[in-house]
């Protein structure tokens, strides 16, 4: 699944607003527009953190075991 930031998605992104913009709406709007979609559609979600760091400091995660 592509992420944000992702090549991928920031392409999806564009190819939203150009559509939002194309159906009327103002520039400064399409931007939410388009990411208002991406967030709708479960193929352009994120999905968390994919390491151990990524879940952020030992001390500080919920569940698991404190002394791995």
């Amino acid at each position: 699944m592509p992420e944000p930031g992702s090549k991928k998605f920031d392409k999806r992104r564009a190819e939203l607003r150009k559509d939002a913009e194309d159906r009327g709406i103002p520039d400064r709007h399409a931007d939410d527009d388009a990411k208002e979609r991406l967030a709708d559609d479960p193929k352009w979600r994120p999905t968390g953190p994919r390491t151990e760091r990524g879940r952020g400091p030992k001390g500080e995660r919920e569940g698991g075991d404190r002394d791995r």
